[in-house]
């Protein structure tokens, strides 16, 4: 009697450290190496779990039986008393099972079996088992659904197993097997997340002609990663072009949706060529609308979003930025170590901020490095930007280069708790005989003039069969702004990958794209443009605004 009690309290005694041990993650194969070393030394002197193909990675195996002699399983685990090493089936190797083996019988049947009286000529024994003489098979089943098998065994110095010992295992198994479920499932959903991160970055950004860049990806762990981070290249008016990076904090698929969210916004408003400053203010209270709606729902307050633009401006050389709580990129320039630009970061998004544009000095030769949170984040959860400013202060003449090497400097010392980017960009001027501008009296007679000088100029390079085209679209952009704008007029033409007329005037009013009627005189302007020309805007300025139509350039 008093034998049994200490086996039954040896038994409770185990069972109440396995509710602590096992489980204390969510990552599959960690769970199973606590459920193997919860069953050693106190209730066997070698454990193994084997699981199902799939269930590592969040796949779920198909309810029901499982034929135990044909089911696909990889070692998830092993354990030895003694600290031995398990031997045998390395973690991640393929496990068959017998057909008729007590494996195979108690997978397919569901039930927990014992086996006494095996030894080395038993020909179904595991061969990382030997030497044993007592077997315990286990299925491993939660929510009716089988993931694997756990297996016991015990040696020639213990004792075989007894009834109360496969309650016991059976009441271990079962615990292991919800745990072993619940980390299937965060597989599954951490993939899902991973997946959308990817999906914000798998895009390819599209060449653009004034500037030269590369992107790299840093993945969080699959478990730990969170956020979204992304980094866009996007096409502005005129051949400018916007470098943009953000952030959005939080965790599982609300963050990443959020910086999806983020993203598009930032995309749509940029077509409204708005300097930096002022579409962070509008991106501000889009936010915080979505914020709100949020916050009603149940996502939890504390979650911030971040974003840093930076506009080029080829033909001038001209750069502008703006942050709202995003870190300022680096300047690398030649012989000088990598320097974070100096300028106003306001505070993330949804916190009822103002926003400040400021101009930068962006060298030929100078490459910009835009970053998010997770690639300098350290172990201690503090940003730590300093590995990637000594990476980036060895340029190369190649971005793909040095893009590399920095990544290879901050892998070993960033946490992985966040997902990161790095973007490298080099700006390309539009060389000065690609530029040409001329000033347009406020006379009628002057749209005619404008015409011959555009002719002129396609032919010089080289592109007279866009001539017919962009004669049209100068008479109609020159006649709108002699009727409604004011002095002084500029007719401009920017030759790169595309070709882009713009005429700049003085007045600030806002041109209107109207259908004519059939006996109207006028309205057909702008229409036209936007027929002939892939796309067209309007650009304000502090002196005015500019139209602006672009078209490809055939050749």
């Amino acid at each position: 009697m008093a034998r049994r009690e200490e086996r039954h309290a040896a038994g409770s005694d185990l069972l109440r450290a396995a509710a602590t041990s096992v489980g204390t993650t969510v990552e599959v194969l960690r769970t199973a190496d606590e459920l193997a070393r919860a069953a050693v030394p106190g209730l066997a002197d070698f454990a193994a779990v084997d699981l199902l193909d799939g269930v590592v990675d969040g796949d779920a195996p198909p309810p029901g039986p499982v034929d135990g002699a044909s089911a696909g399983l990889r070692r998830a685990a092993s354990c030895r008393a003694g600290g031995g090493a398990p031997g045998g089936v390395p973690v991640g190797a393929g496990v068959a099972y017998p057909a008729g083996s007590p494996y195979a019988r108690s997978l397919s049947g569901g039930m927990p079996l014992l086996e006494s009286g095996v030894g080395p000529d038993t020909p179904w024994l595991a061969p990382d088992a030997r030497p044993a003489h007592a077997l315990a098979a286990l299925p491993l089943a939660a929510h009716g659904i089988v993931l694997g098998l756990l297996h016991l065994y015990r040696g020639p110095a213990a004792p075989p197993f007894a009834p109360g010992d496969l309650e016991l295992a059976a009441a271990l198994a079962a615990h292991g097997a919800v745990c072993l479920d619940n980390g299937r499932r965060e597989a599954r959903s951490a993939r899902s997340r991973q997946a959308l991160r990817h999906a914000l970055l798998r895009d390819v950004v599209p060449a653009h002609p004034s500037m030269e860049h590369t992107r790299r990806y840093l993945p969080g762990r699959l478990y730990k990663g969170k956020g979204g981070s992304w980094c866009d290249v996007i096409a502005l008016s005129s051949a400018r072009v916007a470098l943009v990076a953000g952030d959005a904090t939080g965790h599982g698929v609300q963050a990443v949706a959020r910086a999806g969210r983020a993203r598009t916004a930032v995309r749509a408003l940029l077509s409204m060529d708005l300097a930096p400053d002022e579409l962070l203010t509008h991106l501000e209270h889009l936010v915080r609308q979505i914020l709100a709606t949020n916050r009603a729902s149940g996502e939890p307050p504390g979650v911030t979003t971040t974003c840093l633009l930076v506009f080029y401006d080829p033909v001038t050389g001209g750069c502008q930025a703006a942050s709202a709580g995003h870190p300022p990129p680096f300047l690398v320039r030649p012989d000088r170590p990598a320097e974070p630009v100096r300028m106003p970061v306001g505070p993330p998004f949804g916190e009822h901020g103002t926003f400040e544009s400021v101009d930068l000095d962006l060298p030929e030769d100078g490459v910009l490095a835009l970053y998010t949170r997770g690639v300098v984040l350290g172990p201690d959860g503090a940003p730590a930007p300093d590995t990637l400013a000594r990476a980036l202060a060895r340029p190369a003449d190649d971005l793909d280069t040095m893009a590399a090497r920095a990544v290879e400097a901050v892998r070993p010392v960033r946490s992985g708790e966040e997902d990161g980017v790095l973007m490298l960009a080099r700006p390309r001027p539009v060389p000065g005989r690609d530029v040409v501008s001329w000033e347009v009296p406020p006379e009628p007679a002057s749209v005619s003039r404008a015409r011959d000088l555009a002719a002129e100029q396609l032919k010089r390079w080289n592109a007279a069969e866009e001539a017919t085209t962009t004669q049209l679209i100068v008479s109609e952009l020159v006649t709108n702004a002699i009727r409604y704008g004011r002095p002084p007029l500029t007719l401009r033409l920017i030759r790169t990958d595309r070709l882009v007329c713009e005429v700049t005037d003085a007045s600030s009013t806002s041109p209107h794209l109207r259908h004519a009627g059939g006996l109207d005189e006028g309205g057909r302007g702008l229409f036209l443009v936007a027929q002939l020309a892939d796309t067209w805007g309007t650009r304000y300025t502090t002196h005015g605004k500019t139209i602006w139509a672009e078209q490809p350039l055939s050749g």
